[in-house]
């Protein structure tokens, strides 16, 4: 009669596999557990206690998922994914949560050959593919499989008897540990991102498309009387962060051409995502931030249709990715490509959106316009990359996708030069506006979709757990110029440059720019609220708002 043994073939093979993910691929978590405990005497057996925790949990997420024959592929692709996570987050400090890996799935070609690099390369190899292929060319054959589940049910109870016994003696320790560094914890390769991708297929279904729309503002009426049409640009910034802006403050001068311009910097606002995929979607939303679902937010209206509804010609022009679903009933151009974009070099120029504009403006003429510019802006990690030689005014720059690798001084300097640049963009913007201000209501807004880490607290990019996010990847720059005769005057404006706004703000701003009443957007967070032309009449039966 065969010898039983609670740790079969399989199961030995998927423990080996767990040890060398902690070894390897866990290199980052160990890091923030030492800038949490420090190296000394009195915390080394908490620490013990913790990588101990840590190393038995991942052996036992892997000897659960891998049973059978299935369970070398399963294996092999955790060894593949665990490697290349454990490079993101050992070089960008990233967290692989839902919001990355919505990230991940949206990201195009071009993004990606942006982050490759051979280390990536090496890594994956070294570290992933060739442990997978080890894996699955070793993997035994189970000689019973009632044999197989019932040694690894045991061994699964023992590896949850070693974690009660490596946390019982420290229990307090755990506690604080668990409420107060829950970052920490999010390092875990790969029982987090993997708990992150359930959950991300959850969300998924969960927020299916049913095929209708939901409706918003229903009682939005255009009630200002039309002595000229609108015309407003609104510039969606990417990844810029409001403290690189001279005109906040910035020591260095990355805001020449806007300086001198009539322009008002709103310098207390906040985004309401630190990456694209949300951001994008949550400030064209009637959602707050508090509450915001972006599955329901592509389900249901967002500002371009209650203006499009409401006789308002809107034109969405991107350089970024695209528009995360908020201009799909709207016409779209696409100017990543020299296909449409005149203004290319290494890559498309984000100016490039400003061709053709006059020909649009004209075969629209005395209809109100919303003109979208979406930015490839300030786009990391190559910084380098997002403008032309020319605007490298500030030297040397960080030419690496490796951030790691590159002076602080060198990371700041590429990234100043693409403020710079957007800089630029801005102002050749409001040259256009002006070539109409005399026949249209101009206004110009430039809002970033959120900001950028650029290695504070050994922190790079963007993409933090909200509620742990730094104010680098929250605090945006929001810019507004406003041509003679819009409703609304600068020295109206000017009071509010430090009053606290957040994207939620946007709708009701744009529906006001529209001279558009609707009662959800009736008080004093609506920054356009003493628009004198949204006064209430007794044609629209609209109450003042209180």
């Amino acid at each position: 009669m065969r010898k039983f043994s609670v740790l079969t073939p399989q199961s030995r093979i998927a423990a080996l596999a767990g040890l060398f993910i902690m070894a390897t691929g866990n290199l980052e978590l160990f890091e923030r557990l030492g800038e949490v405990y420090p190296l000394t005497g009195a915390n080394l057996p908490f620490l013990s206690s913790l990588t101990l925790f840590f190393t038995l949990a991942t052996v036992l997420f892997l000897v659960l998922l891998t049973p059978g024959r299935a369970g070398r592929w399963v294996l092999a692709t955790l060894l593949v994914v665990a490697s290349q996570a454990a490079y993101f987050m050992d070089q960008y400090a990233v967290v692989i949560d839902t919001v990355m890996i919505e990230n991940i799935v949206a990201t195009q070609r071009e993004e990606v050959a942006g982050l490759f690099s051979f280390s990536l390369i090496w890594r994956t190899v070294l570290l992933g593919v060739l442990p997978a292929w080890w894996v699955l060319r070793h993997w035994p054959r189970a000689s019973s499989i009632w044999r197989e589940l019932g040694a690894r049910a045991l061994l699964l109870l023992l590896l949850l008897i070693g974690l009660v016994a490596v946390a019982a003696p420290f229990t307090s320790g755990y506690a604080s540990f668990i409420r107060e560094h829950k970052t920490t914890r999010m390092y875990a390769n790969p029982i987090f991102f993997s708990y992150s991708l359930v959950r991300y297929i959850g969300e998924r279904f969960e927020q299916r498309d049913t095929g209708v729309l939901g409706q918003v503002a229903e009682d939005a009426q255009h009630i200002g009387p039309q002595h000229r049409p609108e015309l407003v640009v609104l510039v969606v910034g990417e990844t810029a962060r409001a403290d690189r802006f001279s005109l906040n403050g910035y020591g260095r001068p990355t805001n020449p051409r806007l300086a001198q311009e009539d322009v008002v910097s709103l310098r207390n606002v906040t985004a309401c995502g630190t990456s694209t995929a949300e951001s994008v979607p949550c400030m064209f939303s009637v959602q707050k931030q508090a509450h915001f679902n972006r599955g329901e937010a592509l389900r249901t209206e967002n500002a371009l249709d209650v203006l499009f509804e409401n006789g308002v010609h809107v034109l969405w022009r991107d350089n970024n990715s695209d528009s995360k679903g908020v201009a799909t009933r709207m016409t779209y151009e696409d100017f990543r490509s020299p296909k449409r974009n005149p203004v290319c070099d290494d890559e498309c120029r984000d100016v490039g959106m400003l061709d053709g504009l006059d020909r649009y403006i004209e075969s629209h003429k005395g209809r109100d316009m919303l003109i979208v510019l979406h930015q490839m802006g300030n786009h990391g990690p190559e910084y380098y990359r997002r403008y032309p030689k020319e605007f490298e005014r500030f030297t040397p720059v960080c030419r690496s996708k490796e951030l790691r690798d590159c002076s602080k001084q060198e990371i700041d300097n590429a990234y100043d030069n693409a403020v710079l640049y957007t800089d630029h963009f801005l102002a050749e913007v409001i040259g256009l506006l002006k070539q109409y201000d005399g026949e249209y209501e101009t206004a110009m807004l430039y809002v970033s979709d959120h900001g950028e880490s650029l290695g504070e607290n050994g922190l790079y990019l963007h993409s933090a757990p909200y509620m742990l996010a730094p104010r680098e990847q929250t605090h945006i720059p929001a810019i507004v110029w406003l041509g003679r005769h819009f409703d609304y005057t600068m020295e109206q404006l000017r009071p509010h440059r430090d009053t606290p706004m957040r994207h939620d703000d946007l709708f009701c701003v744009l529906m006001s720019a529209f001279e558009i009443r609707t009662r959800m957007c009736d008080g004093p967070r609506n920054i356009l609220y003493h628009n004198t032309e949204l006064s209430p009449s007794p044609a629209t039966g609209v109450p003042p708002a209180r």
